[in-house]
């Protein structure tokens, strides 16, 4: 009960349900999940040990206001992080992995069928599991232990995006490259895909571009 409590709280911050800086009540989320109170408050403490949540003195949680320092931070590190997983993953594709690229296919599917269907926090799950599964091919047990605790901040942003079918054009193209084999046209196209990700990240939050999207 406290994995399905943490995956709705979670999907509600996602879809901005609950918005940044919201307070959330257990005993009023726990009645809207209809759940007891226990599994509700594990989940909200699961989420602020993830860093969605914080603590309030005396007063339960909030959903937790990115700053922009916050996002800089994260697209600091999960660029090269990221740019590193799809090249392993392109690499693994070429040795004869043949499961990775069907999921990655499958999860592409699913993207597109959400989209379709208009349901926003599937389809924001669908491109974090993109992402989770080229991770998983890299076979870098350090790197999926790494980014595991990015995951779940790179949803909320995936969830702000504005264009999402310009995501999944580029995880189509991610996946054309893995599947290939090519290790630097995936890394290549990984970068691409990080920075405007990046960009549409502080565009939707701060309502500024990335200064270094002219870079790339």
């Amino acid at each position: 009960m406290s994995v399905r409590a943490h995956e709705e709280i979670l999907r509600r911050i996602v879809d901005r349900r609950y918005a940044q800086g919201a307070r959330l009540v257990e005993r009023e989320v726990a009645e809207e999940l209809h759940m007891s109170r226990v599994p509700v408050r594990e989940a909200l403490r699961a989420l602020v040990a993830e860093g969605l949540l914080e603590l309030l003195p005396h007063s339960g949680v909030r959903v937790r206001r990115l700053e922009h320092a916050d996002v800089e931070h994260l697209y600091e590190v999960w660029e090269p992080l990221a740019v590193q997983a799809s090249r392993l993953a392109a690499r693994a594709a070429a040795r004869g992995d043949t499961a990775g690229p069907a999921a990655l296919s499958e999860l592409l599917r699913q993207a597109e069928e959400a989209a379709a269907a208009g349901e926003r926090a599937r389809e924001v799950a669908a491109h974090t599991a993109f992402h989770d599964r080229i991770v998983a091919m890299a076979g870098n047990p350090l790197l999926s232990r790494t980014l595991e605790q990015l995951s779940r901040q790179l949803r909320l942003l995936f969830g702000l995006r504005a264009e999402p079918g310009r995501m999944r054009s580029q995880h189509a193209e991610m996946y054309r490259h893995i599947a290939a084999g090519d290790p630097e046209a995936a890394a290549a196209c990984t970068l691409l895909h990080v920075r405007d990700s990046r960009t549409v990240a502080l565009r939707g939050l701060f309502g500024e571009d990335d200064p270094s999207d002219g870079e790339s």
